[in-house]
């Protein structure tokens, strides 16, 4: 029987120390990857269901989040740094079978190290993240103009922690309450634990600096971000999410090699913690189609 009980370890790469929570054992590495304003802790529906496939599971919080290591320089959140991370942490793993899982900021820097080719992955499962090529293409079209305001004013020094800040953090409860379809999901001890994370001194200004240090990475195309994913790719999407529009899953199939793309209706932006019993089954139903068989994975 696998062990699904979630521990948490301190993991240092390079100058940095990261909080990761672990669950399950094995050589296949699940690295699941979260995003604004989440932690480690949206994946909590996954890690003991992903243990229960038989991979050891880490959900790092990334760095400036949580107990994990808080650069205080804006060019420190710069993707080449974050990618550089996951490059850290596959490598302290000890593995070359990797299954990378990403949200929102952490489905980006996914699809980047997808492009970046610098370390082998074994899949690709991405939720309400677009492939950075489209969202580039797209992010001075008027509908996600409109529904990426926040981007903007987040450009501005001091004042976007001090909104998120006030009031016990207040808007960050409310960013997961208000996109919510289901707010059931999202009780009060749920929200406290992410209005506690946005607490911590310095927590909100590394949270933002994440787009403060990639502002011109989010709009300005690259060749290297046409290059074709070969690593076979998942991307779940809830249909409901008010800041990343369905649209952006269009064109996805001519970037990527291997394409399954798995919708959820009445579904919001906060799909794994919303819907974790859909998201996993649409996990575990397409890794059954891309997993070679058990025997096939055993070393000779």
């Amino acid at each position: 029987m696998t062990n699904s009980a979630t521990t948490t370890r301190l993991i240092d790469i390079g100058n940095l120390r990261f909080e990761v929570a672990e669950c399950g054992t094995g050589q296949r590495l699940a690295l699941c990857l979260h995003g604004f304003p989440e932690s480690a802790f949206s994946w909590r529906h996954q890690l003991p269901f992903l243990a229960s496939l038989g991979y050891r599971v880490w959900a790092p919080n990334l760095r400036g989040y949580g107990q994990s290591s808080r650069p205080v320089a804006v060019s420190d959140y710069h993707i080449d740094r974050l990618v550089e991370d996951i490059d850290g942490l596959i490598d302290a793993a000890g593995t070359d079978s990797v299954l990378l899982v990403g949200h929102d900021w952490g489905g980006i820097i996914a699809w980047m190290t997808a492009l970046e080719r610098r370390v082998s992955l074994s899949g690709l499962v991405i939720i309400n993240a677009p492939h950075p090529a489209i969202f580039a293409s797209r992010i001075f079209s008027w509908p996600q103009l409109r529904r990426s305001w926040y981007i903007f004013f987040f450009q501005i020094p001091r004042l976007p922690e001090y909104w998120l800040g006030r009031q016990e953090a207040r808007e960050i409860a409310s960013a997961f309450l208000s996109m919510a379809v289901d707010k059931t999901r999202f009780s009060p001890t749920v929200l406290e634990v992410y209005r506690q994370q946005a607490l911590i001194p310095g927590a909100l200004t590394a949270m933002v600096n994440y787009y403060r240090a990639n502002w011109k990475f989010l709009w300005a195309t690259r060749p290297k971000l046409n290059r074709p994913i070969e690593t076979p790719t998942l991307l779940i999407w809830g249909e409901r999410d008010p800041v990343l529009g369905v649209d952006l899953t269009l064109g996805t199939t001519e970037l990527v090699v291997d394409l399954t793309t798995h919708y959820l209706p009445n579904v919001s932006h906060w799909a794994q913690q919303e819907a974790p019993e859909a998201v996993n089954e649409a996990i575990a139903a397409w890794l059954e189609a891309h997993e070679p068989p058990a025997s096939a994975r055993l070393s000779p």
